[in-house]
């Protein structure tokens, strides 16, 4: 969405032009009231460039606009631009106009000819809507009737001067031959670009087969600018210029909250998982499982409920979710519900800045959180090397201030080097996240192995572990060590099973000396119950001996008693 005018109109000397990027390169648009010159070769975008800037001015800056067209009629014009969505049709007449000044074939100059006529009728008309913006496009069109050097150069100054004193901001394009700037300074009208305020050159050509579109601002008067190559692309909206971020760039918001990478120990082994918004990089050979670990964060992406886009380089979204269906991974349910969203980019042609553009496109569209691109090193095929490589800071830029979580896969060939040095995307120094997957030969087996080769902000580990693929799921094995070798693939699973035929061993003697210890102690058990009653056998006996004591004591000094008692009695009938 394109800000207002008067969001991008810093200053009055500016006038916004609503392309994207060029009114940075500007510091915010061509020059307000003065003369811009557009000079670019067959299919390099002038008239669209020049006629988005009025569809701009009247839409957003109240500035009316007004179309001359020395080339192409009203007509055709408009209906090429329809595909943009600027609304023209609603624009015409009260806030943009179309003028037809096409020459026609059949005309023969007879006599003196100048632009003073054409400039009568376009004063009138300015005053009638307000224009304040005006495009003279494929000016050298006009002027190729006039008869000499001298009359075309009268001619430019005198439009040049009319425009001044109107305050009129006004664009003329002007065309280059062939695709090369380098004939601009061929052309008759070269010295136009020392005349005009702004000169902006477009060139169009082919690098490696393919199309490169891009913009340089060669001056400005009265104002700083970006003097470097940007380029730009022409898309759904019109004029896309990229540009690398600035001084007074807002940086992206920065958080410490974690996002799963789908396989449990590998967040284990980066501390907790990804973080919010990083740009991670996975790299290996062909058939390293690169895929599939994009493929588990995607699926552990939709499982939280973001909205992920997953574009695949190498094959059509129906299969990369067959394929990753038959590790566990099912992304068919993600796509029903509308969370993830499967690109082929076969689909998408041109450079890599048609991918960037289309693939930002798209993640706007879908209102993605997680992005996965696979593989990203497809774009150095896409043109030269250093546009790649701009394009890739541009795409990890893009990516942290839009707050999407991304995850790029890198194919290595066989030629290739950990370090990237014979890769033009170089992105392993730009991502937060670095992970390598590679195979290691042992025993007659190629076995998957992964590492993290960095993770900036956390702490991480150094380990190399064994990356197993199933049928219930990916996840990483235990590190096993031999000689300083990791051991992997049957190795390891010798290694396993020896622990656990050991552990099994040590288990069946603890179970042995358990039960001898149960054993013994039940026999204690036994002994000491035996004696339990044995002693409360003593002490029953014991009572009862001293409950017999006792009777036969009670029994005994009754007895006494009673003969004393008769021994008395006795004794009384004795006496006289």
């Amino acid at each position: 969405m394109k800000p207002s005018c008067s969001v991008l109109e810093k200053d009055s000397n500016k006038a916004p032009t609503g392309i994207n990027g060029l009114d940075e390169i500007t510091g915010g648009g061509l020059p307000h009231g003065r003369t811009t010159l557009l000079v670019g070769g067959p299919g390099s975008g002038k008239t669209i460039l020049a006629l988005q800037f009025l569809v701009h001015g009247a839409l957003e800056c109240r500035e009316p606009g007004v179309f001359v067209a020395f080339e192409e009629t009203a007509k055709r014009i408009v209906a090429n631009a329809e595909s943009f969505g600027w609304q023209i049709a609603e624009l015409q007449d009260e806030k943009l106009f179309f003028i037809d000044a096409q020459p026609k074939p059949e005309l023969i100059q007879a006599g003196d000819f100048d632009l003073g006529g054409m400039l009568a009728g376009l004063e009138a008309l300015i005053q009638q809507m307000g224009a304040r913006r005006i495009v003279f496009d494929a000016l050298d069109m006009v002027l190729a009737l006039l008869p000499d050097a001298v009359a075309k150069r009268r001619e430019i100054y005198r439009l040049h001067d009319w425009l001044l004193a109107r305050e009129l901001t006004g664009v003329i394009t002007l065309k280059a031959g062939g695709d090369e700037t380098e004939t601009i300074g061929q052309n008759p009208f070269s010295f136009m670009q020392f005349m005009v305020d702004c000169a902006v050159i477009l060139n169009h050509s082919v690098v490696l087969g393919v199309s490169q579109r891009s913009l340089r601002v060669q001056k400005y008067r009265g104002s700083s600018f970006d003097e470097n190559e940007s380029p730009f692309l022409i898309g759904k909206q019109g004029f896309e210029v990229a540009v690398a971020r600035t001084l007074d760039s807002v940086d992206a918001v920065v958080t410490n909250e974690r996002v799963s990478s789908g396989v449990s120990r590998l967040d284990t082994m980066l501390g907790g998982g990804y973080y919010r918004d990083a740009s991670i990089l996975i790299t290996g050979f062909s058939g390293t499982a690169k895929t599939t670990l994009s493929g588990a964060f995607t699926d552990a992406a939709c499982l939280r409920g973001e909205h992920t886009l997953f574009v695949s380089f190498d094959s059509d979204g129906s299969e990369v979710i067959r394929n990753l269906a038959s590790v566990g991974i099912h992304l068919e349910r993600h796509v029903t519900s509308g969370c993830l969203r499967m690109i082929s980019a076969r689909a998408i042609t041109g450079s890599a800045e048609t991918y960037l553009v289309r693939i930002k496109t798209l993640a706007n569209e879908h209102q993605a959180r997680c992005l996965v691109i696979d593989p990203v090193s497809t774009w150095s095929k896409s043109g030269d090397d250093l546009n790649v490589h701009s394009i890739a800071e541009r795409l990890i830029d893009w990516s942290k201030a839009a707050g999407i979580t991304m995850v790029c896969t890198r194919l290595l060939d066989e030629m290739s080097s950990l370090a990237e040095g014979s890769s033009p995307v170089q992105i392993s120094a730009l991502v937060d996240t670095w992970i390598h997957l590679n195979y290691l030969v042992q025993a007659g087996e190629r076995n998957r192995g992964l590492s993290i080769i960095k993770s900036r902000g956390t702490a991480h580990s150094n380990q190399v572990r064994e990356l197993i693929l199933s049928d219930e799921g990916v996840t990483l094995a235990d590190t096993y060590t031999a000689g300083g070798e990791v051991l992997m693939g049957t190795l390891r699973w010798e290694k396993e099973r020896a622990e656990r035929v050991a552990h099994e061993a040590v288990d069946d003697v603890v179970k042995l000396k358990r039960v001898k210890l149960d054993a013994e102690e039940a026999e204690l058990e036994v002994r000491l119950k035996s004696l339990q009653v044995e002693l409360l056998a003593k002490q029953l006996e014991k009572a009862s001996l001293l409950r017999a004591t006792q009777s036969h004591a009670g029994e005994l000094s009754r007895s006494r008693t009673r003969m004393g008692e008769l021994r008395g009695a006795d004794a009384e009938e004795l006496a006289p």
